[in-house]
Formats: C-alpha cells, structure tokens, sequence
C-alpha cells in the first residue's frame, strides 16, 4: 500500500490517537502503527544483523545506508499490515536521540517528511524513554498490568545500563539513581562472547549456552556487588573472562556453557540486587525491566524472583518489546503528545540522551 494513500480508517473500540513510530537508532529498521492505550497494530523490524556480522559489530556507515534503502518499504507494511494509511495517523514518532547520530539522522528526516507532507504532529522520542514504557505494550488479546507511578526502572542494553526513578512519560520527570561507571552490560556480553568465539550478537548466544550448565562458584567476581551504591561496572568482569581465557584458552564443549553459565550468573545476580535495593530505597511498589537485555531468560528469572520475595510487582515486556522496535517509540510518542509535546522542523538527532545523567564515568571517589 502506498505510504500516502487517502484512504481514511476507523477503528473501533480504539484509543482516538493512532501514532506511527519510526525506529532507526542502531541496526533495527523499524515502524509501527500503535495506539494511545499501547495496542499494537503493526510492528515491522528489517535487521540488519547479518549485515553485520562478519564484522563482529554494527558498522555505523552501513547501518545508515541500509536503513536508506529499507525505511520505505518498512514504513509502507507497517501501515498496510495496520490496514491504515499515513491520513489516518494522528502524529508520527520518531527516535531522535541516543544512537548512532547517521543512522537516527535517516529516521529524522523521513519522519519530518511523512509528518509536512501529511499535515501531521512531529514527536521527536528518546530511545530510552521508548524502552522505560516497552512493557506497557499490548501485543495481545490481554492488556498488561500497568505499573503505578512512581517506579523504579532497570534500562539494560548494549549501550546503556542504568536505574531510574520514573515519575511520568517525560525526561524531565525521570531521575537516574545509578548507572555504569564504564561498559553497558549488553556490551559485557557482546566483548565477552567475542573473547569465547561465539560471534555477533553475542548476548544470545551465552543466554542460549548458560542453559547446558550451572555456574561454578567462585569462578568470577561479581562486579561492584556492594548495594551500598546502585552504580555499577562491567569492564572489570569482561577483563576476568579474558584472563581465564589467556590462561586455559577458549572453553569448549561443556567448559564453554559453565563460562557462559557463570559469567552470566555474576551479571544478572549483581543487576537484580541492584535493581531491589533501588525500589526499598526509594520505597516504591513496581519495579520495571527495559531493554535489549531483558529479553535475557536467568535476568527475567532472578529479578522475578527477587520481587516475589521482597513483595514487589514486577513489570517484563514481551521479548519483541525488550530488543529494539518502533511500537515502543510510537507509544511513548503517544504519551508525550497527549501530555502537549510536539516539536518542529528543527528537530536534532544526537547521540546524547535527554536523561538526566548523576553517574560519572571511570574510578575514582564519588
């Protein structure tokens, strides 16, 4: 269906915003068609991990020209896959910031041209706004339990990995309680199963060998496990599997999955703990995963778990909301356009978060 067909649709028993969400960040070409109340009526996501691959990671000036040739094919079957046509979205979403500033720079400047050309609403959306609402996302006959406000958030991908107290939809009411010191735990994996040869993207594959095995005690240190402070550290870990590796070589067979297995285990254990004493120190009642990695199964376990015990609802999206997609982005785009945030023309595509950031990076006293 052509991206500019006239022709109107209604939707019953619907939310009255339909919201069009671009996503083109990193090496996930993506669109949607989702609603105000998080019902997702289209989710297309062109990877481009085989793109990738053989490089062992995303190569920025790839990303940027496949997300070129992809977006309008993308955008065309979100919108035909919705039954929808771009005169019958209220406002169109789009990433602006983190990522990669030339593949979000694509995004940008396709989402400003739907938007003039339709005579639509411009939101410009931070990526980790997306993923601290992803769980709120219907992709289902059954609404997800949503969580009260205030909450305590556990954000954890490849290129970010922080907790936040969240107070509403908009960067100015989400606080960073911690955060990491150097690498994100998402990219811990990805250097990790380098090191261990499983290839790109890594943090499925150690999820995936973990299962064969248990952890071995003592095998590796968690990384500032002390819930003393909520920031955190990975590089120091990813360094341990390195010099287990210099000294007995790369694992095979069974050796491999108890690696992966333990390596796994000390991020996982450290981020939930983490995580709960983040929500008894700011005395809420939610607790939120967001991210690429929470699609990990043992982080899912352990932070479930966890908040059995202490009391706590816990608040997972569905694994196609926790790895980059444009749902996530259309309904925090809804969110914020209902709460009157439009932005125009001269929307900017940077690197940086609009998140408040306290933690500094590297060592030293705090």
């Amino acid at each position: 269906m052509p991206i500019f067909a006239s022709v109107n649709c209604k939707w019953g028993g619907a939310s009255p915003m339909l919201v069009l969400g671009l996503e083109t960040s990193c090496d996930e070409t993506a669109a949607a068609l989702v609603d105000a109340q998080g019902r997702v009526l289209s989710d297309v996501v062109q990877s481009q991990v085989a793109l990738h691959a053989p490089y062992g990671g995303v190569i920025p000036e790839l990303a940027s020209r496949d997300h070129l040739t992809n977006l309008p094919h993308v955008v065309s079957l979100a919108l035909e896959q919705a039954g929808a046509t771009l005169a019958s979205v209220d406002a169109v979403a789009v990433t602006c910031r983190p990522g990669l500033v030339g593949a979000l720079l694509v995004g940008v400047q396709f989402a400003k041209g739907l938007a003039w050309a339709a005579g639509k609403p411009l939101v410009g959306v931070d990526h980790l706004v997306g993923h601290l609402f992803a769980c709120q996302l219907r992709r289902g006959a059954d609404a997800p339990t949503l969580p009260a406000l205030p909450f305590v958030a556990l954000l954890v991908s490849g290129g970010h990995t922080a907790i936040y107290r969240v107070e509403g939809v908009t960067p100015e009411a989400v606080c960073e309680l911690g955060a990491t010191r150097d690498d994100a735990a998402g990219e811990a994996f990805d250097k990790v199963a380098k090191l261990l040869g499983l290839g790109y993207p890594g943090g499925p594959a150690i999820d995936r060998l973990a299962r064969e095995a248990v952890p071995e005690p003592g095998l590796f240190t968690p990384p500032m496990a002390s819930t003393k402070t909520l920031d955190l550290s990975f590089s120091g870990l990813k360094t341990q599997v390195a010099a287990h590796v210099a000294k007995h070589g790369v694992p095979e067979g069974l050796r491999l999955a108890v690696v992966c297995a333990s390596f796994q285990a000390a991020v996982t254990t450290v981020l939930t703990n983490k995580l709960m004493a983040a929500a008894k120190r700011e005395g809420v009642r939610d607790v939120v995963l967001g991210g690429g990695v929470a699609a990990n199964r043992e982080l899912r376990a352990r932070v479930s778990e966890a908040s059995k015990l202490l009391g706590l609802r816990v608040h997972l999206p569905d694994l196609a909301s926790s790895t980059d997609n444009a749902a996530m982005i259309a309904y925090a785009g809804a969110l914020a356009h209902r709460a009157g945030v439009s932005h125009g023309w001269d929307l900017l595509a940077t690197s940086a978060t609009s998140l408040p950031r306290a933690t500094r990076k590297g060592r030293g006293t705090r």
